[in-house]
């Protein structure tokens, strides 16, 4: 079997299941593999809560009842040796044929209290110790499937297929790591505790390995490259730049420009990360280092994660840059076919020194006439490829990434092991401390009220919300029906407007003009406002059910205010259960440390949420925390870097994670 088929291609796969497993990004059998339990039920001693094997006998049989929604119920009562067991079936009127009064059964199932009563239901007859799964797994669902479907297809599949081994021996056996085969069923169906850790290890390690092999190619290819670089000259014109900027810079972007300038001067092809916090002042310092390669003849592109930052940077840019004699280009997909083609045209011909756009910039028929140097911002909403796509406008082009998700510096090394670091470490003066307050949401009253003072002082601000449309598994509000309950009470008298990603491009941008211009007092938004947007009057932030957010991103979302002259208010309106919620969101209080928060948040949460892995790009780590799994992360680095250093010995094997890699969008690679 091709695990590269559709979903359906697996027996028991029809229309219906294939359109239910594709919402929850099953697409192909490997997705399916690689759609891990979140938990398991454990068969517990006979009689108790849970996953439960019970011996009985039956005492009572009623059939054929039916209940106040029309199910047909059947209802058999068992005794056993600690108490009785009130089994049910709905919809298997045939079930009652199974059972004699009077005979002992065996039965598994889930045990339930109600009403003082042990309940379970539609349990399976066990015939013998073999037809008890001592791990039950449970699977991340939507209404639309359930966790036994799952299950059931698993199950099917792994009684048709073979997973081949495709880690060199020596490294299985040093670390005393299991097959990849046995990994995936293990990790489905553990027959023990133990199995169970063998797997998780083994397919952390292929995880982390396979990541780090891919890190490692780039930066093989990079040094292939970096010896025909560009040498650019440093401008005159530099002096001139800074001279004009409405601020002084800080030591720290100061520092970072040199080391941009050095890697631009020399034959090195620059390839670089900069990190930064929220409002450190990364993208000056960018638009520093693509004014002297500008200024050297060629030209340069900057691509952001949205329109709306996009159409942000533009202005800036063309703000900055009036008086030096640098045109200036938009390029987005919100635009006519004719603005485009415009665009396209001058970029070619050279008109064009500077695009700035989103993906619209690496679509196959844009063409520049002498690019030198790319800048991506937000990283983490990018993938390797999608830089590569860029690259390969130019020739030798020079690199520089930029990030406002702070990476504790022991793990910059692993995460973006292609790419020299620069790290922005200090925030512009004047910048005022945002006070934030963690709120429970049955205060919410005093919060709203909150707003609409800010409002009435001339301020305006943003309340951002978690989730597009209910969700009956979450009790989370919804941005339409808080938009619509606030209009219609505490923001009655006050322009107000909601946004979230299903608009389209030309609606956002529409609103978000409007919000910078004031005509809008408070944005009722979804978290695409999260990335780079810079409105100075806004002066108060409300994060609706702020416990279901990562630390990392509330650090995010709140640097979307204070960035004016006015006191600002960041309100965290959660709903708290636990201690743990409790402590995370008192972290988020008492720091405006980017690093040490996504430090704090990675304990927690683990790495792909903070980092986004598993919605953006090509960066899906399914298993590992990158922080808690330090020392596998460490071994498997090491070991990766061995791979490449033999590669005439491991060829084939290099070869094939290689063709894995750049078909698939997930580290744990097999076929």
């Amino acid at each position: 079997m091709n695990l590269n088929n559709e979903i359906d291609y697996i027996k028991g796969v029809g229309p219906k299941l294939k359109k239910a497993l594709n919402g929850l990004g099953i697409i192909t059998v490997k997705d399916l593999l690689l759609y891990f339990p979140r938990d398991y039920d454990q068969v517990n001693d006979i009689g108790t809560e849970g996953m439960s094997v019970i011996c009985g006998t039956v005492e009572h049989i009623e059939a054929d009842i039916i209940t106040n929604t029309g199910k047909r119920l059947t209802k058999i009562l068992f005794n056993t040796e600690k108490s009785a067991i009130h089994a049910q079936w709905f919809n298997q009127p045939y079930i009652k044929n199974s059972f004699v009064i009077g005979k002992q059964y065996r039965l598994y199932g889930k045990i339930s209290e109600y009403k003082g009563n042990k309940i379970m239901v539609n349990g399976k007859i066990i015939a013998n110790n073999k037809d008890i799964p001592p791990f039950v797994p449970k699977y991340a669902v939507n209404n639309a499937v359930k966790s036994s479907s799952i299950e059931k297809i698993v199950k099917t599949l792994l009684e048709q297929i073979e997973i081949n081994e495709n880690m060199p021996i020596h490294i299985l056996e040093k670390y005393s790591l299991c097959s990849l085969d046995f990994a995936v069923r293990n990790i489905h169906f553990p027959i023990n505790r133990e199995n169970l850790m063998q797997a998780i290890k083994r397919l952390k390690f292929q995880e982390l390995f396979v990541y780090s092999l891919k890190l490692q190619l780039i930066k093989k290819e990079n040094r292939i490259k970096q010896g025909d670089g560009i040498m650019f000259k440093i401008s005159s014109e530099l002096v001139k730049l800074k001279e004009a900027l409405p601020f002084k810079l800080t030591e720290a972007q100061n520092r970072v420009i040199r080391e941009i300038l050095v890697d631009e001067k020399s034959q090195k092809t620059m390839n670089r990360l900069l990190q930064g916090d929220v409002g450190s002042g990364k993208t000056i310092v960018a638009f520093i280092a693509i004014f002297n390669v500008i200024k050297n003849g060629y030209q340069a592109c900057l691509m952001v994660p949205t329109e709306v930052l996009a159409n942000q940077h533009f202005s800036e840019a063309k703000k900055l840059f009036e008086k030096f004699n640098i045109n200036i280009a938009l390029l987005v997909g919100s635009m006519t076919n004719k603005q485009k083609k415009q665009v396209k045209e001058q970029l070619k011909s050279g008109e064009i020194h500077l695009a700035i756009g989103t993906h619209a910039l690496i679509q196959d028929d844009i063409e520049f006439y002498k690019l030198g140097m790319v800048v991506t911002d937000e990283q983490h909403r990018f993938g390797v490829y999608q830089r590569a796509q860029l690259l390969n406008k130019g020739e030798n082009v020079e690199v520089l990434v930029m990030s406002a998700t702070p990476i504790p510096r022991t793990l910059s090394l692993f995460l973006y092991g292609d790419l020299d670091l620069s790290i922005i470490d200090e925030l512009p003066p004047g910048r005022k401390q945002i006070d934030t307050m963690v709120v429970e949401i049955n205060k919410s009253a005093w919060v709203y009220n909150m707003m609409v003072d800010e409002v009435k002082k001339g301020r305006q601000g943003y309340i951002v919300c978690p989730l597009i449309e209910e969700n009956e598994q979450l009790d989370l509000n919804s941005l339409q029906t808080l938009y619509k309950q606030l209009k219609k009470s505490f923001f009655k008298d006050i322009s107000v407007e909601m946004m979230h990603g299903k608009l389209s491009p030309k609606d956002k941008e529409e609103i978000m003009e409007k919000y910078k211009n004031g005509e809008i007092k408070i944005l009722i938004s979804t978290t695409v406002i999260e990335v780079g947007i810079n409105v100075p009057n806004a002066s108060v932030m409300v994060i609706e059910n702020a416990e279901r957010f990562g630390l990392s991103q509330l650090h995010q979302l709140r640097g979307r205010i204070g960035r004016g002259e006015y006191k600002s208010y960041c309100i965290l309106l959660a709903n708290i259960k636990s201690e743990i919620t409790k402590k995370r969101l008192e972290v988020i209080k008492n720091s405006s440390d980017g690093f040490k928060i996504a430090e704090e948040d990675m304990k927690i949460r683990g790495a792909g949420d903070v980092f986004g892995f598993n919605q953006h790009g090509d960066n899906a780590l399914i298993l590992s925390n990158i922080y808690q799994d330090m020392s596998i992360l460490k071994a498997a680095n090491y070991e990766a870097r061995n791979l490449i250093n033999e590669e005439d010995k491991y060829s084939n094997i290099i070869k094939e994670l290689s063709e894995e890699i750049n078909n698939s969008s997930k580290y744990i690679c097999f076929n």
